[in-house]
């Protein structure tokens, strides 16, 4: 018995029309208890040019539907994923409150069966007053005993690389860390990765003129570390980064940063924003699609720019509070998968 699937996007459709009566079973009973969610419609730009979004490389970060995993528990939400189309999984914890206790052995199996690949998982970088504490710098083995036991192929961090302040010599200290968790990562068949947000794109509390994303990418080593562009806090960072702290312009391009360095950008966090000068960070979060972002022209540039690079990088829809999550989740992916290339291929 197959899914059927109103999608416009033939390559969802298929993918769709292959998953098997396990998870279609358990679709029907995650429908019944979130209101019975549709399935993707693709909207807008439908049938012309090639889709934008490569087969097999959407994802979601789990941390967008936390509400729903502590009240429902994981396999629910799983079949709502599967249903929308979803490819692959962003930890952020591996409970993330769920309802009922789970191994990370029934985690991983619960994926699987739903069709959902996990691609990643975000974990604390330090806590210097916990010996005890489940981050990189106090449990780096236990961090990546889990993270192997999932089959996770990235282990990161969300946390900005402040371990030791904000001058040039402290963040040399933290990509010295970084690289350390890197090659130990490496070692096991991983990838280490940073998660920006709009603050690692600041500048230097010792030497003002000097941006401190650019000394993480100067003094990590790319065969180590790599990062994960959130693409709305690099928007937020543009819009309040643009200029240095004597207020002479200091240019700011988050594609710039991927397409001098494709390789070292393997996973990606699709959020969006609507424009607001009037907000500190420039933008106002919102469900992917509904917002200001140009995620068109931005997939199109980094998959067209990196050889193979339709089957290198990987996109991870998020939202931090998210009006209905499940709603979110499903139009992201709508969204996402309408996009199609214009005849110029930009």
């Amino acid at each position: 018995m197959n899914r059927k699937t109103t999608s416009a996007d033939p390559e969802l459709a298929h993918r769709l029309s292959r998953r098997g009566m396990l998870g279609v079973a358990a679709g029907a009973t995650a429908a019944a208890l979130v209101g019975g969610a549709a399935a993707p419609a693709a909207a807008g730009e439908k049938g012309r040019g090639r889709p934008v979004l490569p087969p097999g490389r959407l994802g979601i970060q789990l941390y967008s539907l936390r509400d729903k995993i502590s009240t429902l528990g994981f396999a629910p939400v799983f079949a709502e994923l599967e249903k929308y189309g979803y490819d692959e999984i962003e930890f952020a914890g591996y409970t993330q409150g769920s309802a009922g206790a789970i191994t990370l052995a029934q985690l991983k199996a619960l994926a699987r069966d739903h069709g959902l690949h996990p691609i990643g998982s975000h974990v604390g970088y330090y806590d210097d007053n916990n010996p005890g504490a489940y981050t990189f710098a106090q449990n780096l083995d236990k961090v990546l005993d889990d993270a192997e036991a999932l089959g996770l192929k990235h282990i990161g961090t969300a946390s900005g690389p402040f371990r030791y302040g904000s001058t040039v010599d402290g963040w040399k200290r933290a990509a010295e860390d970084f690289n350390t968790y890197g090659e130990a990562a490496r070692k096991r068949g991983m990838k280490f990765y940073q998660h920006n947000h709009a603050e690692e794109f600041s500048f230097a509390t010792d030497k003002p003129k000097v941006r401190l994303y650019d000394v993480l990418l100067a003094e990590t080593d790319p065969d180590f570390v790599y990062l994960e562009m959130d693409i709305y806090w690099a928007f937020c960072a543009q819009f309040r980064f643009s200029k240095r702290p004597d207020g002479r312009p200091a240019r700011l391009d988050p594609l710039d940063y991927v397409l001098k360095q494709p390789h070292r950008y393997p996973l990606f966090h699709v959020k969006d924003g609507v424009r607001d000068e009037t907000t500190r960070d420039g933008y106002r979060m919102s469900d992917v699609g509904d917002g200001d972002i140009d995620y068109k022209r931005f997939l199109s540039k980094v998959t067209a720019r990196t050889p193979q690079g339709r089957r290198y990088h990987h996109w991870q829809t998020e939202h931090d509070n998210p009006v209905d999550s499940l709603a979110f989740a499903r139009k992201s992916s709508e969204h996402l998968h309408s996009l199609r290339s214009g005849r110029c291929g930009d």
